[in-house]
């Protein structure tokens, strides 16, 4: 591992297991906890960056390496100066390794000790991506924050499938860490041979997070964490979980790993969830999330509200002249009614799509922000009951 880690990250406050804190980056403080909208082929979906940067403040966002290296591929972001640039993004990114999109794929795909063989989902060519080719991409990429190779188990998987899952995945980790650190020496020698040289700018400077695997199985998850921790990373994650467990399992899991985590370095909570789960996952110790609920949801008609959900499909707001949700200063609650959202959504204008996943996305951003200021000032328990009250009593406005 390199001598000094790109990121620094420190809690500046505490109420329970709960954390707020601040991660440092070479492109700016993010503060804690924190949700990265996803940004997956380099575009958060139906969102413009100006609106993600001036408007709603993310801070960070996540991008994927599988879909960006088979689509538009590495040599295109390369030459365009890498991901920042390419896609017009001044702030934070961290890159998904591509685990969990090529274990999706289901049998597309074969995975071996090297890697995983799979056919692209784009033209259907055989394509190999392994803990060394991920470091690879992700470095091309030039992301402020890497994730490591690994392999996800399902959420049924039986305890020997989910030890065969956890030990190849902790192998990966440390072919995925050695890989990197090759790739960072070699990008700050050649910033010291060549200032010119895009490369620099590319590899160096990142930071690398591992994955703790296992699936259900505690005995599991605590052995990958130690693993893991032994290796050495700037930051671990909780993979493999919201992959068809129950709710109850999943809590389980975060509520028996998130507080062994190391408590001088950020925690990753991978793929969850909605707004209920981010305020939970808070109170077990995580400080970053991901999800692609936001726009997915919007894309379908569903606004996220602190009183539930809201359907606009449904006739019920043909007539509703109220914003999607009251307590909500979003431009679009500010300047539209849920009548007009309905009828842009039953009109299949793409500005439904935009609009409601803007919202989505201010909601979940304001969440954390609500959850951040909730721990400084000593109340987070209260906000959450408060909180999942508000979710819980709402009338069912989806119905």
């Amino acid at each position: 591992m390199l001598a000094s880690s790109p990121i620094s990250f420190s809690v500046v406050a505490r109420d329970g297991e709960a954390r707020a804190g601040t991660l440092k980056t070479r492109r700016g403080i993010i503060e804690t906890p924190v949700f990265m909208p996803v940004g997956t082929a380099g575009t958060v979906k139906a969102t413009r960056f100006e609106a993600l940067e001036e408007e709603l403040d993310a801070r960070i966002i996540l991008g994927n390496t599988y879909h960006l290296w088979l689509r538009p591929g590495i040599e295109v972001i390369r030459t365009c100066g890498g991901l920042h640039e390419f896609i017009g993004w001044p702030r934070a990114l961290l890159t998904d390794s591509g685990g969990f999109q090529v274990w999706s794929l289901g049998a597309l795909r074969k995975i071996t000790e090297e890697g995983t063989e799979f056919r692209s989902h784009v033209d259907g060519s055989l394509r190999f991506l392994s803990p060394e080719v991920s470091m690879e991409v992700q470095a091309a990429l030039g992301s402020d924050i890497v994730m490591a190779f690994d392999e996800c188990a399902a959420g049924d998987a039986l305890p020997a499938d989910s030890r065969r899952s956890m030990e190849l995945t902790a192998r990966w980790a440390q072919r995925s860490r050695a890989k990197f650190d090759s790739l960072q020496s070699e990008g700050l020698d050649t910033g010291r041979r060549d200032k010119s040289d895009s490369h620099t700018s590319l590899s160096g400077a990142q930071a690398l997070f591992g994955i703790v695997q296992g699936g259900a199985h505690l005995d599991l998850r605590s052995e990958s964490l130690r693993r893991t921790v032994e290796i050495g990373f700037d930051g671990y994650a909780i993979g493999g979980l919201s992959v068809g467990e129950e709710k109850s399992v999943m809590w389980e899991v975060v509520g028996a790993v998130a507080p062994a985590m190391p408590a001088n370095q950020p925690r990753y909570l991978m793929g969850v969830g909605t707004p209920e789960d981010l305020v939970e996952a808070v109170a077990q110790g995580i400080d970053m999330f991901d999800c692609v609920l936001p726009t997915r949801n919007g894309r379908t008609g569903q606004a996220f509200t602190t009183r539930g959900k809201v359907n606009v499909k449904n006739a019920q707001w043909a007539l509703d002249t109220r914003p999607l949700d009251e307590s909500c200063c979003c431009a679009v609650c500010r300047r539209h009614s849920r009548a007009y959202l309905r009828h842009l959504y039953m009109a299949g204008e793409m500005l439904a799509s935009v609009l409601l996943s803007h919202h989505n996305l201010a909601f979940f951003l304001d969440t954390m922000r609500r959850v951040r200021q909730s721990i400084r000032s000593g109340d987070f328990t209260k906000f959450r009951r408060e909180f999942t009250e508000g979710l819980n009593n709402s009338g069912r406005e989806t119905n």
